[in-house]
């Protein structure tokens, strides 16, 4: 059952268009991804979503609601974590709980909610004083506390060490074991990967494809693997381009790379012994995510992030 439907969303700012013909939908209870580089047309997109910004044209459906007309009862549903969201430095955590409940007509348990995020011994602790980790996770907290259906989380991780962003993934996933539904924005392709039952690719304000991230990557090659490897002597490329399992091999400043499927590392690393050919350093890489990005839009989402 679907608790988003979004259809030909459009949003410009002047000459620059921010959201072009964006059309998606999120099933209940699912972690729903919209993944893409920064200035993508993410944040604006979900920002429509939530009812924090009016679209040009288009239609958007929150549990049944259109969150230009029913905006008051979208946010009595939803929770909304910012891109970039601030508290006062000196408000204690425990008096943004009360705030925040207090918008609310049946809160969660402020003190439970703490306790699940570990932020229990920091009640009295001022805003400026938490750590990056720590401020993240008060922020699912306050998106947490009105306990609502969506729970729309913009670019959670950015900024925390490796520990904390994965510490936070967990928590994520905690959220959708809840019985809520997760809506993530991120340009973090592990993070997409890790987490999200489904994605829409976003670049240049368009979903450019919408599928599980397995589905993504089964349309790279086939879904296939990579062996990256040094060799001892140099060798016709021949010899692993006849193999059935290759489908290409590449060659770096240093390295010899050679993408494939079936058995492939029993067929190259054979085939190579026969001619006393050693792959030095070799390295296995099931094709990901980031090479779907690639294949689907031409470019990679880490250097343009």
């Amino acid at each position: 059952m679907a608790v988003i439907e979004v259809a030909n969303l459009h949003k410009r700012y002047g000459d620059q268009v921010a959201v072009d013909d964006v059309s998606f939908t999120v099933e209940r209870g699912e972690i729903f991804g919209i993944l893409g580089p920064n200035g993508a047309g993410k944040t604006t997109t979900v920002e429509c979503v939530e009812g924090l910004r009016v679209p040009d044209s288009g239609s958007i459906s929150v549990l049944g609601f259109d969150p230009r007309q029913d905006g008051w009862e979208v946010r009595r549903r939803v929770g909304v974590q910012l891109q970039k969201s601030e508290l006062p430095e000196k408000m204690r955590v425990a008096e943004a709980m009360d705030l925040y409940s207090s918008f609310y007509p049946n809160p969660a348990d402020g003190d439970k909610l703490l306790d699940d995020l570990g932020l229990t011994s920091k009640r009295r602790t001022p805003f400026k004083k938490l750590s990056g980790g720590q401020q993240q996770r008060l922020a699912i907290a306050l998106a947490l506390v009105g306990n609502p259906e969506i729970a729309f989380l913009d670019e959670l991780t950015t900024g925390l060490d490796p520990q904390a962003r994965r510490d936070t993934w967990q928590l994520v996933e905690q959220i959708r074991d809840r019985g809520v539904t997760v809506v993530l924005v991120t340009h973090f392709m592990e993070e997409a990967e890790r987490l999200c039952d489904r994605l829409a690719l976003v670049d240049a304000g368009r979903v450019v494809a919408l599928d599980t991230p397995a589905g993504l990557v089964s349309r790279v090659d086939g879904g296939g693997q990579r062996l990256r490897f040094r060799a001892s002597v140099d060798f016709d490329d021949r010899l692993l381009t006849d193999l059935p399992e290759v489908t290409s091999v590449a060659h770096t400043a240093s390295q010899v790379v050679v993408t494939g499927n079936g058995n492939l590392l029993h067929a190259v690393s054979s085939t190579l012994a026969s001619r006393n050919v050693v792959p030095l350093d070799l390295r296995i890489e099931q094709t990901n995510l980031e090479d779907a990005f690639v294949a689907l839009t031409g470019r990679r989402l880490v250097e343009e992030s």
